[in-house]
Order: C-alpha cells, then sequence, then structure tokens
C-alpha cells in the first residue's frame, strides 16, 4: 500500500473520530491481508475521490480493536444506542438515587417512638437518621475504586442489595445500639449510586443533550427525602416505627428488578470485554494500577477534596453555600413535626404530607434549570460554534439558576418563619417551603455545572466529591440541633436565624458570575481559562 493511501486511511479515522495516538489504524490496515483489494477499484468503475473514501472507511470500520471505539458511530458507544435504551439508562440512576435518599427522611416519623421504645432523648433518637446521612458521604470513595475495577453495572447491581440487608436488619432491630449500626452502614452502601449517577449520564449523553438527563438524576435525590416523610408519616402512625423500614425495601426490591436488564456503561470496560471477545489486545491501561491506581483514587476522592475545600475560593464558597441549604432542608425532618403537630395539632401521616411542598419546590427548579439552559446557555453555545470556539462557553453562564435561586431561599425561610402559628392558616407555612426549596435545587444544580465546567473532568470530580462530602456531613449534624434551637428561639426566630444566614450566604452566585474568570485565573489546579469571543 502507498503512502497516499495510508495518509487517506488516516484522514478518514479522524474524521470518524478515533484517537490516531492510542491505535495506529493505518498499521492495522496496512498489515491486514486484502484492505489492499477491498479499496482497489473494480474495472470498469468510475474512479472518483468519493467512491475511494467510502471504500477506505468501509475498510477502517471492519478492523476490530479495543484500545477506542471504532469511530462516531461504533455501535457498541453507549451514545449510539437507542434512545430507549439510553433513556432507560438515565431512568436506573434516578432510581437508585430515589430509592436511597427516600431511606434517610421515612425514618423521621418514627423518631419519637424510637425514644420512648429505647429509652433515649429525642435527639438520640434522630441519630438513626444522621449516621444514615453520613453514611451517604462515603460514596465517592467506595465507588470509585470500584467502578474503576469492575465497571458501573456490578455496582448498581451488588450495593443496593446489602444496604436493603441492613435496613432489613434495622427494621428487626433489638437494641438501639444495633438500629444506629444497621442504619449507618444502609446509607454507607447506598451510597455509591448517588455517585456513579453523573457518570452513567456523561457515558449515555453528549455534553449539550446532558442538562435534562443530570436534571432528572439531579432531582431524585432531593424527591426521595421529600417524600419519605409522607409515607413514614402514615407507616409509623398506623403500623408502628419498624414499618418506617419495610417501604425501603419494598422500594429496593422494584428498582432491583427494573434495573437488572442493565448493560454496562463505562468505555473502559465495554472495551475490555470486547478484546476478550474477540481475543484482540485490551485497552491500554493510561492511569497508574495496583496500590498506586488506589492511592490515585483516593487522592480524587478524599485527598484532593480537602484540599480544594481548604485552597480554593470557589470550590469553599459553593461547599459552603450549598452544605448550608442541604443542613437547612435536613433540619425542616425535625422542624416540621414541631410546627404542624405543636402549632396545627396534625397527626404524624398528615405532618408528613406538608413535605409534599418540598417536591413541588424541586420539580419547580428542575423546570427552571432546564428552560435556562434552552434560553441562555443554549444560546451561548450556539454563538460560540458560529465564532469558531467549538462550543466552549464560560462556565459563568452556569449560575443563571443559583442567581436566581439564592432569592428563594431567604423568602421561603422568612415566610415560614413569621406565619407559623395558631392565628395563620396552616397553608401558609406551607406554601413557604416551596420557594426554599425551589432554591435550594436551582443552587445546587447550578453549583454542579460550574464546578464540572471550571475544573475539568479530574478535578472537577474531586471539587464535586469535596461539595458532597460537605454537604451530606452537615446535612448529618443539623438535625442533632434543631430541636434544641427551635425549643430555645422559637420556630418564627430559629427559622429567621436561617433566614438570615441564607442572606448573608446569597451573593456567592453573583459575586462568581462577575468575578469567576478572576478567581479562576489564581487558581492553583487547571481551569478552564479563555477569552470569550
Amino acid at each position: 500500500m502507498d503512502l497516499s493511501a495510508l495518509y487517506a486511511i488516516s484522514f478518514s479515522c479522524q474524521d470518524s473520530g478515533m484517537d490516531l495516538e492510542d491505535v495506529n489504524i493505518s498499521k492495522a490496515v496496512a498489515d491486514r491481508p486484502n484492505v489492499t483489494d477491498e479499496v482497489t477499484e473494480k474495472p470498469g468503475e468510475a474512479s472518483s475521490p468519493e467512491l475511494r473514501d467510502d471504500h477506505l472507511r468501509a475498510a477502517v470500520a471492519r478492523i476490530p480493536t479495543a484500545q477506542d471505539w471504532t469511530g462516531l458511530d461504533d455501535p457498541e458507544n453507549p451514545m449510539n444506542w437507542p434512545m430507549w435504551t439510553r433513556c432507560y439508562h438515565t431512568i436506573i440512576p434516578a432510581l437508585y438515587a430515589f430509592t436511597v435518599s427516600f431511606g434517610s427522611s421515612v425514618y423521621t416519623p418514627g423518631y419519637p417512638e424510637i425514644a420512648r421504645q429505647f429509652h433515649v432523648s429525642t435527639t438520640t433518637a434522630l441519630l438513626g437518621l444522621s449516621l444514615y446521612v453520613l453514611g451517604l458521604a462515603f460514596g465517592p470513595v467506595l465507588a470509585a475504586p470500584l467502578s474503576e475495577t469492575f465497571g458501573r453495572r456490578i455496582i448498581y447491581l451488588s450495593t443496593l442489595p446489602v444496604s436493603a440487608l441492613f435496613t432489613l436488619g434495622a427494621g428487626f432491630s433489638k437494641n438501639f445500639a444495633a438500629l444506629l449500626v444497621c442504619r449507618l452502614f444502609a446509607g454507607f452502601f447506598g451510597s455509591p449510586s448517588l455517585a456513579l449517577g453523573a457518570g452513567t449520564n456523561v457515558d449515555i449523553w453528549p455534553p449539550v443533550h446532558r442538562a435534562l438527563s443530570t436534571s432528572l438524576f439531579v432531582l431524585a435525590p432531593f424527591l426521595g427525602p421529600a417524600l419519605g416523610p409522607v409515607v413514614g408519616g402514615f407507616a409509623a402512625q398506623y403500623k408502628g416505627w419498624r414499618w418506617t423500614e419495610w417501604p425501603i425495601l419494598f422500594a429496593a426490591v422494584g428498582v432491583f428488578v427494573f434495573s437488572f436488564a442493565q448493560k454496562e456503561t463505562y468505555k473502559k470496560i465495554i472495551l475490555q470485554k470486547r478484546a476478550k471477545r474477540l481475543g484482540i489486545a485490551p485497552p491500554i491501561q493510561k492511569g497508574p494500577t495496583g496500590l498506586r491506581g488506589i492511592k490515585f483514587l483516593l487522592t480524587v476522592t478524599l485527598f484532593r477534596p480537602i484540599h480544594m475545600i481548604l485552597t480554593e475560593p470557589i470550590v469553599a464558597c459553593f461547599s459552603l453555600y450549598v452544605g448550608f441549604n442541604f443542613s437547612v432542608l435536613f433540619a425542616f425532618f425535625a422542624a416540621f413535626p414541631i410546627v404542624f403537630e405543636g402549632v396545627y395539632g396534625f397527626d404524624p401521616g398528615f405532618s408528613g404530607l406538608t413535605f409534599l411542598a418540598i417536591g413541588v419546590g424541586c420539580i419547580i427548579s428542575a423546570g427552571t434549570t432546564f428552560i435556562l439552559d434552552r434560553v441562555l446557555y443554549r444560546k451561548e453555545y450556539e454563538k460560540s460554534l458560529g465564532e469558531g470556539r467549538q462550543g466552549l462557553v464560560l462556565p459563568e453562564h452556569r449560575l443563571y439558576a443559583a442567581m436566581l435561586g439564592s432569592f428563594g431561599l431567604p423568602i421561603g425561610l422568612f415566610w415560614f418563619a413569621w406565619t407559623a402559628r395558631k392565628d395563620v392558616h396552616w397553608i401558609s407555612p406551607v406554601l413557604a417551603a416551596v420557594p426554599f426549596a425551589w432554591g435550594n435545587l436551582c443552587v445546587f444544580l447550578s453549583a454542579a455545572l460550574y464546578l464540572a465546567d471550571v475544573y475539568g473532568p479530574l478535578n472537577g470530580a474531586s471539587a464535586l466529591a469535596a461539595n458532597g462530602f460537605v454537604r451530606y456531613v452537615s446535612g448529618a449534624a443539623f438535625p442533632l440541633f434543631t430541636v434544641q434551637m427551635y425549643s430555645r428561639l422559637g420556630i418564627a426566630w430559629a427559622t429567621s436565624l436561617l433566614g438570615f444566614i441564607s442572606l448573608a450566604l446569597l451573593p456567592v452566585p453573583w459575586a462568581l458570575f462577575k468575578y469567576g474568570p478572576k478567581v479562576r485565573a489564581r487558581s492553583g489546579y487547571d481551569t478552564v481559562n479563555f477569552l470569550p469571543g
């Protein structure tokens, strides 16, 4: 084969999106017998560059490789799966996230009975909530090394059943210590699904189409805590606190059966299986292996996130902001019964129904974020393409939802604080939860997208792990002093205190929208830095 043919094949590979650094496809074609026959013109066939390119592409497509996708149309690439298959694999992590987060709050309506049965204080009884949430904080530490080695599918299908077994143990606990241990490990083994969901969406959808799938996945772990008290309230009222654990099992079994047909989406594992199936060279290991690999993953998921919290203003500010908002959400699991059972005389079942307002706010937030993405961010994306910037958009354009949502948080908190009294109808404090939940999720979604855009894939994973760690640790701590705070300050001033803190944090997204490029330029990590067109 002459050099011009090799060059043509190389060009067609580049045109189809193959990585010539990983796979020397030209050499593979040159060494393969009969390839020249495949691309040689037949007698009487008109010669044209287009026809020759078609033959060359067909020859390349028939060369099996496990070093990379064989082109943009590789059928094993999850981004090329049929739409219904990609939607199915998008729903799975959302259902897992819903089930695991549902397990955190469904416990809360039963904590007064737990306190009586095990002869502990109500604050101590809330440890069942706090330890479960604390277990969720370690999801990335557990999920990253396991998924890197075994892929995503096996982690989904193995960790949820283990979490369900500990939930079963919690429901049958004969003493308070056993209940706490089981709740801790139920959260810990349920947490990987929360950490893997974002990666699954990245596997399936290209960036320009990722907003809707990401919104669906992020909405799920907020809807779970909102619906938990609704189910748990009636379960605890009519069946006792142990029945607050059984709905988690019912949901886990349903999700597990629904997800059993899922396929692997992680590129590395797909290519490894292709190599084994075809008996060809496996993909080149691009990262460290063995103990060095474990050290690398712990650095990304644990050590680097802590360092970024301490040294990166962007990570620190958003971790503090999102962590506080999430903490207030979990503080409401203790505060709502104080208000609606203590002030308005609701029973536990109807008190749990008030959390539906949080679910409504979350759904509105997901819609708000999606619309802003389509109207504002997509406009900048199209502008970037037109100016030849290959779709690069300033990360600050991800902050529109956070800037709007920053007003919803203090509005909802102050509204709740000063209308939760007997002379005001109960619907008013219920409605106050809607703008709070709307603002909470708007800020969280914007923060997640912004951190990923600013720091790129690797450091972005560490930044999001830092955000998640602060979010769950603070969420675990707040319920432990909520009851005392509301008892000593009263409903109005305890909630107002939270409102004043949210008011102090309101400028965070606005400041980063204006000064973000300057802050990024001084970062100690590689960040996205370019001048807008």
